[in-house]
């Protein structure tokens, strides 16, 4: 039989199967919990710490902010080679599934602070001080006439 592969090797601490012992069964959470221990991104952090899990709040909350500043049309205007607009849309786009996944950790507490940071670099970056004073407004379109919003 010579195309065969052997079974992988069995995880240390014995036994196979559903009950292994030495392991702890982790839960995920499918709906949406209030609280500071939670697991954002990656296994483990911020753990129970209150102060990790300020931390990460605000991790979160700078990326949307940041999403919405790499979607603005004034850094848009600044990128002329289309190879610097198609790396700042990859860096975009691959930060916009980040927040995603951080989102999908089904704490509420990320889910506001993310929504926070869009609107607060919305804000800044689109309607207010720094932006065009047009919210997402195509040239020759008016407001009526806007296709749907994509997502990212």
């Amino acid at each position: 039989m010579g195309g065969m592969m052997a079974p992988p090797p069995s995880p240390p601490g014995g036994g196979g199967g559903g009950g292994m012992p030495g392991m702890r069964m982790r839960y995920t959470h499918m709906t949406f919990f209030w609280g500071r221990k939670s697991e954002i991104l990656f296994v483990g952090w911020p753990g129970a710490d209150g102060g990790m899990y300020a931390l990460a709040l605000v991790a979160v909350f700078a990326l949307a902010f940041v999403l919405e500043f790499l979607g603005s049309r004034r850094l848009d205007a600044l990128l002329r080679p289309r190879a610097a607009r198609a790396a700042v849309h990859a860096l975009r786009v691959g930060a916009a599934y980040l927040l995603m996944l951080a989102i999908m950790s089904f704490n509420g507490g990320v889910l506001l602070v993310a929504v926070a940071g869009h609107a607060a670099g919305f804000l800044a970056f689109k309607a207010g001080r720094f932006g065009d004073g047009r919210a997402q407004v195509e040239h020759g379109r008016g407001k009526e006439e806007l296709e749907p919003a994509a997502c990212a």
